[in-house]
């Protein structure tokens, strides 16, 4: 369903989310080896407050 017209529907759970995801896969697209190390995730979660 969409909603009406001019209206803005936030989810800010979704939101941080979204953000959460994006930056993780920036981290891994720029990491050298194949998969993020667990200390790697913590420096990205913490750079985000988490």
């Amino acid at each position: 369903m969409t909603p009406a017209s001019g209206t803005t529907v936030q989810d800010h759970v979704a939101l941080a989310e979204i953000e959460l995801c994006g930056e993780l896969i920036i981290a891994a697209s720029a990491a050298d080896e194949e998969r993020l190390s667990q200390d790697r995730i913590d420096e990205v979660l913490m750079g985000l407050g988490l």
